[in-house]
């Protein structure tokens, strides 16, 4: 019986090269492919705790030779500019708060690197996320929490029945300390290695600096206001700023002030008083579901609106035009327009979507 192959994407850290070790052990024929995503011009960037830089390459490599796998290299940095970098940068220019890693695992790790695997006769493709995929008894494709501190189902929500029937997430039931405790059992060269923190195109953290040189344009000074219009000083430019944020405005107050509104049209962003930095409910668009294709009637979910955030009550109601609203049982701080808010029916993916402005 042939083994089914399955190309592996391989960032070059401890879960994506454990992934490798689970899927060998399971007796899948494993080939690690690495994604190019930076354009030239950032690839020689890498830092402790990075990722998609040319030192992870050479670590994907040496742990696929330890393995005895083969490994390749793809292309993709056409399409992670288009899709993620633009993206992310007329949405800080827009006023929103993108996440680019959603963007990233929705365009290219399990759109384009599931074609390109298509196109050479792989029957899976598979990453080091934590997450569980599994089919229905109505032949449904599903995605649950893993049940780890460790979940990432909050930036997979974006999935496809095609793409969840020819995914594997190897890592669904470990956790990060296991994962770690294998790497090492297996002599595997990556296994103390830090997790990525950054966005891997952005130096520092720095989002501001880097839109300002990818789209040699400088987002120009306006004025803080408060709610009722009253210009409070000078802010830095919009891009510097995301709803929730109480530190690093320029200007102090004697008390704590957090961003409420952003106004690309005037050029203004509004602060508020501590309890102003909460919403109750949120309208959400860019939808995708998964136990199901629409939402027909109300639902009663818990939704979370970052990624470290806990899931909170809601019910979940459909207005038409391809949006839904999310009414919380107990407001919710810093709910941020262009960022995601995931549903879930207990460990259940139910989908998601993107925080709208108002």
């Amino acid at each position: 019986m042939m083994k089914k192959k399955v190309m592996l994407g391989m960032s070059g850290g401890v879960d994506s090269s454990v992934a490798a070790l689970l899927l060998l052990k399971a007796g899948y024929d494993v080939t690690g492919v690495t994604m190019r995503l930076r354009p030239d011009e950032y690839m020689a960037q890498s830092a402790a705790g990075g990722c998609c830089s040319l030192d992870d390459i050479d670590d994907a490599r040496r742990v696929a030779y330890k393995l005895g796998i083969d490994h390749m290299v793809l292309n993709f940095t056409d399409i992670f500019e288009t899709d993620v970098i633009d993206y992310f940068a007329a949405q800080y220019a827009a006023g929103l708060t993108p996440n680019p890693c959603i963007a990233c695992n929705r365009y290219v790790k399990f759109d384009a690197m599931l074609q390109r695997a298509t196109a050479l006769d792989f029957d899976y493709i598979a990453t080091g996320h934590y997450g569980i995929i599994e089919q229905n008894d109505a032949g449904r494709w599903l995605l649950k929490k893993a049940p780890t501190s460790k979940d990432q189902s909050y930036v997979l929500y974006s999935f496809t029945q095609e793409q969840l029937s020819r995914t594997l997430m190897p890592l669904g039931n470990y956790t990060k300390p296991q994962a770690r405790a294998m790497a090492e059992e297996a002599g595997l060269p990556v296994a103390h290695k830090p997790d990525s923190q950054e966005i891997c195109f952005v130096e520092n953290n720095d989002y501001a600096g880097f839109i300002e040189h990818y789209t040699g344009t400088k987002a120009p000074a306006g004025n803080f206001i408060d709610e009722s219009g009253k210009p409070l000083g000078r802010h830095l430019g919009i891009t510097h700023y995301t709803i929730g944020q109480r530190k690093g405005l320029g200007v102090t107050f004697g008390k704590p002030m957090y961003v409420t509104k952003i106004d690309t049209l005037h050029n203004q962003i509004t602060l508020g008083e501590e309890g102003s930095q909460y919403s109750s409910s949120l309208i959400a668009a860019d939808l995708n579901f998964i136990p199901f294709d629409t939402l027909q009637s109300e639902m009663e979910i818990t939704a979370k609106v970052r990624y470290q955030a806990q899931p909170a009550k809601a019910k979940l109601i459909p207005l038409g035009g391809g949006k839904v609203r999310v009414d919380f049982e107990e407001a919710q701080r810093a709910v941020t327009p262009g960022q995601a808010v995931v549903f879930y029916d207990g460990d259940l993916v139910v989908g998601g979507g993107t925080i709208q402005a108002e």
